[in-house]
């Protein structure tokens, strides 16, 4: 079982719970309403830590994604789109959960919105966080999926990435490299999880295993109300996929937030906030409970 670290953000709101294939960490706070919060490829969890107290009313659930953060992977078959959805689901209905929305940031937005196709109640709302709704471009789209399913197949690349991505200075890099600043703890977060080769081997197998195509020709065909907001100074996923999936959707609305780059709700979570709430406000019934925070 994983161990989490007693000073880990939001650490006495964790729990291990064992829903095949997966030893999930999730994070349970607030009370309310079910709400999901799906981070990001080589995120976890705690990329939430600052937005979560700033949304009132709802019971937050912040699961670690499988074969990242503190989550155990159940098996390295399982770590693409479909299978997480599916996984995901599979752990709403064994906890009882019944989201009334979903947020999800970049990749974690994609997996909302195929949660919105598999889950037996679907959610009410779905908000996208710079939503990683676009394949790459040109050259790119051939080559990076190819080279993370190479690099995923060897058992020894893993720790050749950590040791190469895990000092400070290669983080800050990297985190910059979004369009982010981050202040120092959140660049010590980052860099605890990168010097994790597991966590690590999860980003590679996840990498190897997208398949993001068959959801984008299926954006038309979603029906539940969707806030895409999108950051201007995003380098990772340029404003505009989330601006183009929007005008393919016939239920979403777009925003977009200047001077941020793609961590925004770790940068800015009160620039955020506001929106997330009026929206889930407007679509889930006016559900939430209470006006402070939790």
């Amino acid at each position: 079982m994983q161990v989490i670290p007693a000073d880990w953000p939001l650490r006495d709101h964790s729990h291990v719970i064992r829903c095949r294939p997966h030893e999930w960490h999730v994070q349970v706070m607030g009370q309310g309403p079910d709400l999901l919060l799906l981070h990001g490829a080589g995120a976890s969890g705690h990329s939430f830590h600052r937005l979560a107290p700033l949304l009132p009313g709802y019971r937050l659930i912040m699961p670690d994604l499988p074969g990242q953060g503190f989550t155990r992977a159940g098996g390295m078959l399982r770590l693409g789109l479909d299978a997480m959805a599916d996984d995901l689901a599979t752990l709403c209905r064994d906890q009882g959960w019944r989201p009334v929305g979903i947020i999800g940031h970049s990749a974690g937005g994609a997996i909302a919105l195929r949660m919105t196709e598999v889950l037996p109640n679907p959610p009410r709302a779905v908000i996208g966080l710079n939503a990683a709704l676009g394949p790459f471009d040109g050259f790119a789209g051939w080559l990076f999926p190819k080279l993370a399913k190479a690099m995923s197949a060897s058992p020894f690349v893993a720790a050749i990435v950590t040791r190469l991505v895990s000092n400070r200075n290669q983080v800050e890099m990297l985190l910059k490299g979004t369009g982010s600043t981050l202040d120092a703890q959140g660049v010590a977060l980052y860099q605890r999880l990168v010097s994790d080769k597991r966590h690590i081997e999860g980003t590679l197998g996840m990498m190897a295993q997208w398949q993001l195509e068959p959801l984008i020709e299926r954006l038309p065909q979603i029906m539940v109300p969707s806030l895409l907001i999108a950051s201007e100074k995003d380098r990772a996923v340029p404003a505009r996929v989330s601006r183009d999936a929007a005008a393919r959707m016939p239920r979403a609305r777009y925003v977009e937030i200047a001077d941020y780059g793609h961590l925004l709700h770790e940068e800015a979570p009160d620039r955020v906030c506001d929106l997330i709430l009026q929206f889930l406000d407007e679509n889930s019934g006016g559900l939430s409970l209470v006006a402070g925070p939790v």
